[in-house]
């Protein structure tokens, strides 16, 4: 089952995320905002992976001084997926 989850980010250049997340694996993934290499480097790498595997590895990267970066919003985003769809079983 398809699902797409819309996540605007908090305390990064990128303002916005939208996941495309099939049998708990990312098919697509589009950052809006931010930094385009860095954020084009971040979707080839997640691709094709499990979401708790990529919140595993990105959850708590922060970028500068910042307390979160684009990797970690992106961890945000599928811990609230995982809650929402634990809740609606």
């Amino acid at each position: 089952m398809k699902n797409i989850i819309e996540y605007e980010t908090k305390g990064t250049c990128s303002k916005y995320i939208r996941v495309e997340i099939e049998n708990d694996t990312i098919k697509n993934i589009d950052f809006f905002g931010g930094c385009d290499g860095n954020l084009k480097g971040i979707k080839s790498l997640v691709l094709g992976e499990n979401i708790n595997t990529i919140i595993k590895k990105l959850k708590g990267i922060t970028c500068g001084a910042k307390p979160t970066s684009c990797p970690d919003q992106l961890a945000v985003c599928l811990e609230h997926y995982i809650a929402k769809k634990s809740s609606n079983v």
